[in-house]
């Protein structure tokens, strides 16, 4: 069985690297921000490209978080990526879009986003990745508990995920949350059938 590995990073370097070695994805959290020549890279190599919505740096993404409407902002800055991908030669057709739940984003921004992830999703026109899994925003929701003790909440926003169209779930507990999934996934194929 061939399972393809995606590498995160933004460095241009790394992903030729990467790409040498066999990797198929390059999951870039920048979303081309950081080193735009990635699209280039990722163009050359026929990979897969997954671009992240994010503002700013890991130090200072969360004082660039603060959206008039988080939705159309975060498409309009997705579209943006998907530009420069496009203009360096990437095909939209490996073009995946994550609209990063937990970065650049106070918690009730990420609730947003998921509970708008249709409107979001009919934005943008790409599969949506979303990668809720054990998130800082989830914290609250679920009474101050740490990181690890997390799985339950990730189950609700990766049900809320799935059945509000997202297309990949990023996750940590990959047996639970596979349950979770087809659960959910059989759940929305009875409504749409219905």
């Amino acid at each position: 069985m061939h399972v393809p590995i995606s590498v995160d990073t933004y460095k241009a370097d790394l992903a030729r690297d990467a790409l040498a070695e066999g990797a198929a994805i390059i999951n870039d959290v920048s979303g081309l921000r950081y080193e735009p020549q990635l699209a280039e890279v990722v163009a050359e190599g026929s990979a897969a490209l997954v671009l992240m919505h994010l503002r700013g740096r890991s130090k200072t993404m969360y004082a660039e978080a603060g959206y008039r409407n988080v939705v159309a902002e975060v498409i309009e800055e997705l579209q943006e990526s998907t530009r420069r991908a496009a203009a360096a030669g990437v095909s939209m057709e490996r073009v995946i879009l994550d609209p990063g739940v937990g970065f650049a984003k106070r918690p009730e921004e990420s609730y947003g986003v998921l509970a708008r992830l249709p409107a979001l999703a009919a934005g943008l026109d790409r599969p949506i990745l979303i990668g809720p899994s054990r998130k800082s925003f989830l914290r609250d929701a679920v009474g101050g508990r740490p990181a690890l003790e997390r799985d339950w909440g990730t189950a609700a926003a990766v049900a809320a995920a799935v059945l509000a169209g997202a297309h990949i779930v990023r996750v940590h507990a990959v047996t639970e949350m596979v349950q979770v999934v087809r659960v959910t996934e059989e759940i929305r194929r009875q409504g749409l059938e219905h």
